[in-house]
């Protein structure tokens, strides 16, 4: 019988084979996959996913993370200074006449995740406590500057189309419910009822492998359709996430984190908002939507695929531990 322990340790060959039978499903019965193709769908996924993640965290020692100021503002200058330099600069390969196409890469980009970051950054051996009381903050932040940066590159009537409504929708749906209810349950495993958060800890890794499933298999079909867009874009997000990194590294190192919390600011800023902001996307003018999901989505695939590299990469080469005496001291 394969026991809990020995599914954490293979998650990574789990999730490589999800994306590649994904990937093969969506390629060769498009039909049948494009019924996954549903938001809700994705959202209830991803919500157990984080309900799972939850569970784990030990909410009566959280206060910890709340003594350390110097992570708040650092996530914040890699996520709102460092970042829309970057994208800036990278945006400038696009064609600047395609605004649907910039508006998906602006949308995309521009937008720290406050979901399944969590899971990476626990995976990643980061400081998944700090990232999970960060989730408020960086939710309000990015509802503000979202539209400021919008209206910068793009101009006011662009930052206009994006409405609040369906953003506000998906954090109830997949942050604040599976948080309220992975507290109620520790509050019932602390008064003896134990089997529902015993049963929790199985979540993340088949959940995980099944969000990345249900992702590639059903937007298979649609993104060869708008394949010479896809091609354009697929250099912008590599690129972006191996230059986050080593930039966010010298953040880390001047706002003197601890090795964990680093780790933590680390992969918020390589991580983005692809799975929230893609029902901002469907709320777009019908000549837009359809290619701005695309472009949403083609970055939530390359991602996945760069996430797995950065739970091993971050640990060992970005931020290892031996690096922890030279951040502290």
């Amino acid at each position: 019988m394969v026991s809990r322990e020995k599914l954490e340790h293979n998650q990574i060959w789990i999730y490589t084979a999800a994306l590649v039978i994904a990937a093969i499903a969506g390629w060769m019965m498009p039909e049948t996959m494009s019924l996954l193709d549903h938001h809700v769908l994705i959202s209830v996924i991803i919500a157990g996913l984080m309900f799972g993640m939850f569970t784990q965290i030990p909410f009566l020692s959280i206060k910890e993370s709340l003594g350390n100021p110097r992570f708040i503002y650092a996530l914040l200058v890699a996520n709102y200074v460092a970042v829309p330099l970057v994208v800036w600069l990278l945006s400038q390969f696009l064609p600047q006449e395609q605004s649907p196409l910039l508006l998906g890469v602006y949308l995309v980009l521009l937008t720290p995740c406050i979901d399944y970051v969590i899971v990476f950054t626990f995976l990643g051996k980061g400081n998944e406590q700090a990232m999970l009381l960060s989730t408020p903050i960086l939710f309000v932040t990015q509802m503000i500057f979202l539209p400021a940066y919008l209206w910068l590159f793009m101009g006011e009537q662009t930052a206009e189309l994006v409405k609040p409504g369906p953003f506000i929708e998906a954090f109830v749906i997949i942050i604040l419910l599976p948080l309220l209810l992975a507290i109620l349950t520790q509050v019932m495993a602390k008064k003896g009822f134990h089997p529902v958060l015993e049963a929790s800890a199985w979540l993340p890794v088949p959940l995980m492998a099944l969000t990345l499933f249900v992702i590639v298999a059903s937007q298979m079909s649609k993104l060869s359709s708008y394949a010479d867009t896809i091609v354009k874009v697929i250099p912008i997000y590599l690129a972006f996430m191996i230059i986050m990194p080593l930039i966010t590294r010298l953040i880390v190192k001047f706002f003197s984190l601890d090795i964990r919390s680093g780790r933590a600011v680390v992969f918020s800023a390589g991580t983005r908002n692809s799975l929230v902001v893609l029902p901002l996307a469907l709320s777009l003018p019908d000549e837009w939507s359809s290619l701005v999901a695309a472009i949403i989505v083609t970055q939530t695939i390359v991602e996945l695929v760069g996430e797995l590299i950065y739970i091993r990469l971050v640990p060992r080469v970005i931020l290892p531990d031996k690096s922890l005496e030279q951040n502290t001291g």
